[in-house]
């Protein structure tokens, strides 16, 4: 008698499910520029800034007759690429030095790195309190050195459109000095809201006219 055929062999088994990749770890956040390095780089690559660039804590501190080239540099430098503007404010040094310090902060959106502190101060607080506007570089500087200015009398060399932005424009001093006191007859008077707007119209008006057009 014949055996009967034994059964066919079952198939093999499937292979377990490749597992899941892992998720991709978050990028690492900006992280702070070694300055030492970078003093140095910007004194051997920047023309006539030898001495005018210092390290002071955790910022750079530049003389404000080569703010511009440094600035241009530390925007456009390939390893660097600070493009990004945060903020500026201004600091009333009034002892000991009666001088005013303006204060950048620019980060690379394109490098991820940042921020880098860099500080600017002005002859004294009187009949030289003057720096470059950085407006030509980036943009985002134009309201807050207007806002600088206004608070704190910081004027901003070339800056195109350079007057109060939270005052009125016949207050004579500037209230975040340290030295101001408010008048003891202080007296203000809301603007209407319709000559607001005439006065906005003009300045543009003005600001187009000097633009050619």
């Amino acid at each position: 008698m014949t055996e009967p055929a034994a059964p066919p062999a079952a198939p093999p088994a499937a292979p377990p499910p490749a597992s899941a990749a892992p998720p991709a770890k978050p990028a690492a956040p900006p992280g702070p520029l070694d300055l030492g390095p970078l003093a140095a780089r910007i004194a051997a690559e920047v023309p006539d800034t030898t001495g005018m660039v210092s390290v002071e804590g955790p910022a750079l501190v530049v003389d404000r007759r080569v703010l511009l080239e440094v600035m241009r540099f530390l925007r456009d430098d390939a390893k660097l690429r600070l493009d990004f503007l945060s903020n500026l404010c201004a600091v009333d040094w009034l002892k000991p030095n009666a001088v005013l310090e303006v204060v950048y902060h620019l980060f690379s959106v394109e490098r991820r790195h940042g921020p880098l502190t860099v500080k600017c101060r002005t002859a004294n607080r009187t009949d030289d309190a003057v720096v470059p506007s950085v407006v030509p570089l980036w943009r985002s500087a134009e309201f807050q050195e207007r806002e600088a200015f206004d608070l704190y009398g910081v004027i901003f060399a070339g800056h195109p459109d350079l007057r109060r932005i939270l005052t009125w424009d016949e207050l004579v001093d500037f209230p975040m000095r340290k030295d101001y006191r408010p008048p003891d007859n202080f007296e203000w008077e809301p603007t209407p809201h319709d000559d607001v707007l005439k006065r906005a119209a003009a300045h543009q008006a003005e600001r187009r006219e000097k633009a050619g057009g």
